[in-house]
């Protein structure tokens, strides 16, 4: 295990923000995803278009995607991991690194080709971070929840300090 750090290896406006020529350069086939506020906003049983296109354009690059969420519910999971094709992993006890080393067990996979974007520093960012593999956050779809909102607004300095802000493909 790597050592604990806040601090995201990359930081993107959007999960759909990330393309397959940038995980490619990074040398991750392998792009494992929270769910809540990153591919779905909190509560709706399935992602929007934009989202299910990228996943397309994912997975015709050669880009295996695979959800892990601390969430425990199964028929919520379930439906959004079908609707994304993926496989996934429930209660994944982040920011323990255990639910993203069950990933990569799970799919066969190792840290140095995998990947972890995530809207929340404190769940996400330190569970990649602790897990060795490339850490990426995004910003959240949403900042209804005031609770959230406030936890976001404490996380916003390890996103100011990440090195690789915003990327955008035609920086690369």
């Amino acid at each position: 295990m790597k050592k604990f750090s806040p601090v995201p290896q990359y930081v993107f406006s959007s999960i759909t923000d990330i393309t397959p020529d940038f995980l490619e350069l990074h040398d991750v086939s392998f792009l494992m995803l929270d769910m809540d506020n990153t591919i779905a906003e909190y509560g709706t049983p399935s992602p929007s278009r934009e989202v299910l296109q990228w996943a397309e354009e994912m997975r015709s690059r050669g880009v295996e995607l695979f959800i892990v969420t601390n969430s425990k519910r199964t028929e919520r999971v379930v439906a959004l991991a079908k609707a994304l094709g993926t496989d996934h992993v429930r209660n994944a006890s982040k920011p323990s690194p255990k639910g993203i080393l069950r990933a990569l067990a799970q799919a066969g996979r190792r840290a140095g080709e995998a990947a972890f974007a995530g809207d929340q520093v404190y769940t996400d960012v330190i569970a990649a971070n602790r897990a060795g593999v490339l850490s990426i956050a995004v910003r959240p779809l949403s900042r209804t929840n005031p609770l959230l909102a406030i936890r976001y607004a404490l996380e916003a300095p390890f996103r100011a300090v990440c090195k690789n802000k915003a990327v955008r493909p035609a920086n690369f």
